[in-house]
């Protein structure tokens, strides 16, 4: 009788604990990724990018699953966000140090990098052109290497960096100086 009370008692106990217990998500489809600009490597960043990353599966990229002459999110899920730690000319348009959405609208010849003031949207669902802080058109270029993932990277250039967005065998520069 005491054995049964006692099996009873620990069965009740771990079905609750077990109804109870945290559900966590899996992994996402488009992980999500930070790249920093720094001045040197153990130096704090000038610029700092977080952004999903998502993936070419086969896929054509521009002009379909990306569409061209479009506002796009620049990643997948969340809005791609960028902080600049100091003020910037992007292209010759000076910013502030701050927290921006970026946006682009790729074509298939040149791209238009849009930093734009609202921030935490998904996509580019909402996004509000006169919320723009700026906006520049850059070339397309194209690379031998062909990149599963959508990356931004950058590279340091006399007097700042150039972001480098790249997916497929396409490539975008975007100037930032100090």
């Amino acid at each position: 009788m005491k054995k049964t009370f006692f099996l009873t008692i620990v069965l009740c106990l771990g079905a609750l604990v077990n109804s109870t217990a945290q559900k966590f998500a899996g992994l996402q489809k488009s992980p999500t990724d930070i790249v920093y600009a720094s001045p040197e490597k153990n130096a704090k960043p000038d610029i700092k990018v977080i952004y999903s990353r998502p993936q070419k599966k086969d896929r054509e990229i521009f002009g379909k699953l990306v569409p061209f002459d479009k506002v796009w999110r620049t990643g997948a899920d969340e809005a791609t966000e960028i902080k600049l730690f100091k003020d910037f000319k992007m292209g010759d348009i000076m910013l502030k140090a701050g927290t921006y959405s970026l946006f682009t609208i790729p074509g298939k010849d040149n791209w238009e990098i849009i930093l734009n003031s609202d921030l935490d949207s998904w996509g580019a669902y909402t996004y509000d052109k006169t919320k723009d802080a700026a906006r520049i058109t850059v070339p397309v270029t194209t690379d031998q290497e062909a990149l599963e993932a959508f990356s931004i990277a950058f590279k340091k250039v006399d007097k700042g960096y150039h972001m480098v967005l790249g997916w497929d065998t396409t490539r975008v520069e975007v100037p930032f100086y100090n």
